[in-house]
C-alpha cells in the first residue's frame, strides 16, 4: 500500500461480514468512502450523524448492511441516547473509528461550555468511545481509530487554557490542540484497555479537499499553498493530496489489517505505522513527541473524563 492507495483495495479479499462497525460523520468526504470500503467487505456499518435526512440521501444506493443513526459530537445528551441505542440493538461492537470533526472554524461553544474544535473532535469521541465501552470490550479483538492529522506537528494540548477562556482564540492553535488530543486519546486508550483486548490507533488521512475545509476561504487556502489565487490547485498540491477514496484508506486499514494484531496505540499515516520525526522531517509526515507521550496521555485522559463526567 502507498499514499494513495484506495480504502477498496485495502480490504480487497477480506470478508467482514458478521462484523459491526461505527464511523462517525461517515456520510460525507473520508468518512463515505470509509463506510463504503467497509460495507463492501461485508461488514455491517453504522453511521452517526447529526443530519440523519442528509446522511441517508448521501448513503442511498451504497449497497451492503449501512445503517444511519442520529448523533451530534456537540451534544453529551445526543451521545448517550445514541449509545444507548446501539447498546440495546447490538451485544458487540467490533469497530469504532471517530471520523467525524471540524477544522479552522470560528470560536464557538459546545457542551458544557467547550471550545468547539476540542468539544467536537476529542471530548465528544472521548464520552462517546466511554458509553460504548460495554459492547466494544463484548468484541473479539475490538478496535477504535481516532482521526488525528498532520495539524499535530503545529503544537500541542493547550494545557493552561483548552478553551480558549483567557487567551486570544486562533482557530489553527485550537485545530492542532484537537488532532493532539485525537492521538494522545488513542493512546491514552490504548494504555488502558489493551489488556482487555482492545486496541486503539490514531491516523493522519492525509491532504485531501473534502467538506471539511468549508470554512476556510479560497484566498485562505491560497496564503496556505493549497491553491492558486485563482482558486486552481497547483500541480505539487495535487501530486501530494489525496482523493476522498485514498484518504479514507489509512482508517480502513487501522481498522482490519492483521498487520496491526497484537499492537496498538501507534499513530498511523499512508497505510503505515508512521515513523518517528526526525530533524529532516517535512511539515506534513511523520509523528512528533508530544503525541506519542504516554504521561500527557494519562494527563489528557482524566482531564477529558472530569469534562464529560
Amino acid at each position: 500500500y502507498g499514499r494513495h492507495t484506495p480504502a477498496a483495495d485495502v480490504v480487497a479479499g477480506m470478508d467482514l461480514s458478521g462484523r459491526t462497525m461505527i464511523v462517525t460523520g461517515g456520510h460525507s468526504g473520508i468518512g463515505i468512502e470509509t463506510v463504503r470500503a467497509l460495507a463492501g467487505a461485508g461488514a455491517s456499518v453504522i453511521c452517526a450523524s447529526r443530519d440523519v435526512a442528509r446522511a441517508s440521501a448521501a448513503l442511498e444506493g451504497m449497497g451492503g448492511d449501512v445503517t444511519v443513526m442520529a448523533m451530534d459530537l456537540a451534544s453529551l445528551d445526543s451521545i448517550h441516547d445514541f449509545a444507548d441505542a446501539v447498546l440495546e440493538a447490538h451485544d458487540r461492537i467490533d469497530v469504532l473509528i471517530n471520523n467525524a470533526g471540524i477544522m479552522a472554524c470560528p470560536l464557538e461553544r459546545v457542551g458544557r461550555n467547550w471550545e468547539s474544535q476540542f468539544g467536537v473532535c476529542h471530548l465528544g469521541h472521548f464520552a462517546l468511545t466511554d458509553a460504548l465501552m460495554p459492547a466494544l470490550l463484548s468484541a473479539d479483538a475490538p478496535r477504535v481509530v481516532a482521526l488525528s492529522s498532520t495539524a499535530h506537528i503545529r503544537g500541542g494540548i493547550l494545557w493552561d487554557d483548552i478553551h480558549f477562556k483567557k487567551t486570544e482564540y486562533n482557530k489553527w492553535d485550537a485545530y492542532s490542540q484537537a488532532k493532539s488530543a485525537n492521538a494522545l486519546f488513542a493512546l491514552g486508550l490504548d494504555m488502558k484497555f489493551a489488556h482487555e483486548g482492545l486496541r486503539a490507533f490514531s491516523v493522519h488521512p492525509g491532504g485531501i479537499f473534502t467538506p471539511l475545509q468549508r470554512h476556510l476561504t479560497d484566498e485562505e487556502m491560497a496564503a496556505l499553498g493549497w491553491k492558486n489565487p485563482d482558486g486552481t490547485v497547483p500541480p505539487a498540491v495535487a501530486a501530494l493530496f489525496k482523493t476522498p477514496e485514498a484518504g479514507a484508506s489509512t482508517s480502513v486499514w487501522a481498522a482490519t489489517s492483521p498487520m496491526l494484531d497484537g499492537l496498538g496505540g501507534l499513530y498511523c499515516e499512508d497505510c503505515d505505522v508512521a515513523q518517528a520525526a526526525t530533524p529532516d522531517s517535512q511539515r506534513w509526515e511523520h509523528v512528533r513527541p508530544h503525541v506519542t507521550d504516554e504521561a500527557a496521555a494519562e494527563r489528557l485522559w482524566a482531564i477529558s473524563a472530569a469534562m464529560v463526567a
